[in-house]
């Protein structure tokens, strides 16, 4: 389990954990220090869009602090019951959503953009509205286990229109399923 770190503000907030692992009895683990020396991710400032239910996105900035590449490979969060990692692609000639296949990769040293229109973490499934200034709280997992939690704030985003609904409509992009429910 990691550590978290809230940060009161949405811009340039921050959270970063080190992976540590589970006791083998099944009991919690201990938390470890937030934005250690030896963090492997964090993430600055995260964010989720405003909702009243149904599908939504968080966004924010992975950043390795590692000389290796680390990869997320799932997430968590009380708000959704079904959380996926997602990319945006063109496809036929329209852009869709999709599960990312094989999870986020961040470069050693390096960062990773979530964006709206681009890679995010999808959640589905919402039955509570997000507000503004809600503090929504995550935990990603890392292909070796360990994971990063933090917490993401509310925020109202227009953008380019994206609504994270099946079926969204006239600028609103495929879900890349029938009805958007099992392909996101």
């Amino acid at each position: 389990m990691a550590a978290l770190l809230v940060s009161g503000c949405a811009a340039g907030g921050t959270a970063s954990a080190a992976p540590t692992a589970a006791p083998a009895s099944g009991a919690p683990a201990t938390a470890a220090p937030a934005a250690s020396p030896t963090s492997v991710l964090s993430v600055i400032d995260p964010w989720v869009k405003a909702t009243d239910k149904g599908m939504t996105a968080a966004f924010g900035t992975l950043v390795n602090n590692t000389d290796t590449e680390v990869r997320v490979v799932s997430g968590a969060s009380p708000l959704s019951p079904k959380i996926e990692l997602h990319e945006v692609v063109e496809s036929d000639g329209k852009m869709v959503m999709r599960p990312k296949e094989g999870g986020f990769v961040i470069p050693a040293r390096g960062t990773h953009q979530l964006t709206p229109g681009g890679d995010h973490i999808m959640l589905m499934g919402v039955a509570d509205k997000v507000e503004p200034g809600a503090e929504i709280p995550f935990t990603l997992t890392l292909a070796d286990g360990g994971t990063l939690r933090f917490t993401a704030i509310g925020k109202e985003f227009a953008g380019g229109k994206e609504d994270y609904q099946p079926g969204s409509g006239e600028g609103g992009m495929d879900m890349g399923g029938e009805d958007g429910g099992d392909k996101g």
